[in-house]
């Protein structure tokens, strides 16, 4: 019978690479060499039981810089795993926030989704240790906040062969079963009955029936109305009858990823035990070209009563979000954020790394904006002018689905505030959610973006 062979990392991180001599003196000549010749942000020396790594991180207070050292981290988890190390003991000689984002994007790169594949990822780190200079509060918080990402990643992976809008109604059941979340899932029937004409119109062309999810937790003694959160549920977006090119479609799996952002929110509020009344409103469908799929021309009057007349099929993300946030409305929000890979025209304005937000509610969110820099999940606000209201005038029914060639990510919010008459904030992840190559500590496929920006401003915003 062999033993496994186990491998300590002891990783310091270091404002500079000055400390690495003070703090190994008998291996002074050697790092000395190691650091001229390195261009690396990491250098390490090992012998036959251990390595010792030391990652230099100096933000300077500056966002950008912050994200390099996150990537840092990430690039020593990659170390970590060549070395074939099993655990590692983290000693900070920088300050508590550098130290954070070292650790951070070291356990954020610590997920894979490989449950298809035969071979499975063999390697683990299984324990990590923190000394000196750590808030611990802060590194449990970050462990139970990143088991929360790695569900919505897994959730925005998963095919919909294997996740359609009934079997992902179904997986969020199961999630928040042994918490204190109220999760309510509603059939087609229940949907009909509530009007919801842009949830029945998307699902049209579908052999799965629609489901509409809600979930509700109240932590809060003081905060009456809730916060409430919307995302779109998408589980396949083909463009219905305005059929998208073939190449267009290999990643619209993800087209759930706000729904999915959502659900990994309210997960790391609940299991983090925050203090916050909040709601979560979630329909789900796919959106295909069958059976009597909706048609370019249709006119279909929506959950507040207002009709639309269907220009493009393939604008069906904010037909099922306008139904929610009607309904929103029911449970009198003090804010209601919704999340949706909504438009290409974000990422192509803002890129892969970035999200465009749009909103009502200036106050909170401009407390978004400033957790996004800080956590490098940043928010570029666009305005949300009348004159885009024009756009989305129609001769035969109260409005268009789309606005025409340009703006579209603005049109597309605007459409969505006409169903809102209280704060509100939309985020476009677009661009941000899924990746189609690996990117340092997002990895590749589904990034969880998202999920830490409103973690962190819902407990902000919940304390105002």
């Amino acid at each position: 019978m062999t033993t496994k062979k186990t491998l300590t990392a002891h990783i310091h991180i270091v404002p500079d690479f000055a400390q690495a001599t003070i703090i190994l003196p008998a291996h002074k000549a050697l790092m000395e060499r190691k650091i001229q010749d390195t261009k690396s942000e990491i250098v390490w020396i090992e012998d036959a039981e251990s390595i010792t790594f030391f990652v230099k991180a100096n933000a300077e207070n500056d966002v950008e810089k912050r994200e390099k050292v996150r990537k840092s981290g990430s690039t020593l988890y990659s170390q970590c795993v060549t070395q074939k190390v099993t655990s590692v003991e983290f000693t900070n000689h920088s300050t508590q926030t550098d130290g954070f984002a070292v650790v951070e994007g070291f356990i954020l790169s610590s997920y894979a989704f490989d449950r298809y594949k035969s071979e499975k990822k063999e390697h683990e780190i299984t324990a990590m240790k923190f000394e000196k200079n750590f808030d611990q509060e802060n590194i449990d918080e970050l462990c139970v906040l990143s088991n929360a990402i790695f569900k919505t990643r897994d959730f925005v992976n998963e095919p919909v062969c294997a996740l359609n809008a009934p079997k992902f109604a179904q997986e969020i059941e199961q999630l928040f079963a042994n918490t204190p979340a109220k999760v309510t899932v509603y059939d087609e029937k229940w949907i009909a009955k509530q009007n919801m004409g842009g949830i029945i119109a998307v699902n049209k062309g579908s052999v799965d029936p629609a489901r509409f999810v809600h979930i509700e937790w109240n932590n809060a003694k003081k905060q009456k109305q809730p916060i409430v959160l919307v995302g779109k549920g998408i589980t396949y977006d083909t463009g219905g009858l305005s059929l998208k090119p073939a190449s267009y479609m290999e990643t619209m799996k993800g087209d759930m990823a706000g729904a999915a952002t959502v659900v990994g929110v309210l997960k790391a509020l609940i299991d983090n035990n925050v203090p916050v009344h909040i709601h979560a409103l979630l329909p789900l469908t796919d959106n295909r070209p069958g059976g009597n799929a909706t048609a370019p021309d249709d006119i279909i009057t929506m959950h507040n009563g207002s009709t639309v007349e269907v220009l493009n099929t393939d604008a069906e993300g904010r037909l099922i979000l306008a139904d929610a946030l009607s309904y929103a409305k029911t449970l009198n929000p003090m804010l209601c954020i919704d999340v949706a890979t909504l438009t290409g025209a974000a990422q192509a304005a803002v890129g892969d790394h970035a999200a465009v937000a749009l909103g009502t509610a200036s106050q909170e969110l401009q407390t978004l904006k400033e957790t996004g820099l800080q956590l490098w999940e940043p928010l570029v606000e666009f305005p949300l002018w009348d004159m885009y209201a024009e756009l989305l005038k129609s001769e035969m029914a109260d409005m268009k689905n789309i606005g025409g060639q340009y703006a579209g990510t603005i049109t597309a919010a605007k459409f969505l505030q006409k169903f809102t008459d209280y704060p509100w904030i939309h985020i476009d992840i677009a661009g941000s959610a899924y990746l189609k190559t690996k990117y340092s500590y997002k990895g590749v496929g589904a990034t969880g973006w998202g999920v830490r920006l409103l973690f962190e401003g819902i407990k902000k915003i919940s304390k105002k």
